[in-house]
């Protein structure tokens, strides 16, 4: 099985890599595109601010590729926020494959959100084998607001969607690969569809 982590400069790559070599499994970096779509699994990671990573995208010419993919898609923290309709943070457009916008936490509660979480109203063969109410860990001052592709959720200052999913897209806010061995279990979940 072929695994690719779609390589773009805006990712927690080398956790990622590792948590797929404890699970047995090589993942591929790369950023071309003949190898992203020849791959049976993509990763799409994330970690800095959207609009600096839309233009990397763009530059690339991955912001168009992504959308088009048909294999299963994960992305992960920033990579889900960035397959959304848009974002707060630097007033982003996103890939537009999750319908629902990206807000700011306010300032009432400390941003970001860093540390564990619950996740709940579980909906999802991506959590076959978790519990309602698991720990993840996350790190993020951005959320994506509730809709009809929401697949789980977690309470910070409100209830937003912590996990989305659209045809063979899915997202995470969370970091499965920091979250122990549930985290390694929802990314096996995701090897296994």
């Amino acid at each position: 099985m072929k695994l690719v982590i779609i390589d773009y400069g805006a990712g927690n790559i080398k956790s990622i890599q590792f948590a797929f070599k404890r699970l047995g499994v090589d993942a591929v970096l790369s950023n071309n595109a003949d190898e992203i779509k020849g791959a049976d699994k993509v990763i799409f990671p994330g970690v800095g601010e959207a609009s600096s990573a839309m233009k990397m995208l763009k530059k690339s010419g991955l912001d168009s590729l992504i959308p088009t993919l048909k294999q299963p898609v994960l992305g992960i923290c920033l990579g889900m926020q960035l397959m959304c309709l848009h974002s707060e943070e630097g007033d982003t457009d996103g890939l537009g494959i999750f319908q629902t916008k990206v807000k700011r936490f306010s300032n009432s509660v400390k941003v970001p959100q860093m540390g564990w979480n619950v996740i709940k109203d579980l909906k999802s063969d991506l959590f076959k084998g978790i519990k309602e109410n698991e720990y993840m860990y996350l790190v993020h001052s951005f959320y994506a607001e509730h809709c009809n592709e929401t697949i789980a959720a977690t309470d910070y200052e409100i209830n937003y969607a912590s996990a989305l999913q659209h045809e063979n897209f899915y997202g995470v806010q969370f970091h499965p690969e920091k979250s122990g061995n549930e985290g390694a279990k929802i990314l096996k979940n995701f090897m296994n569809m």
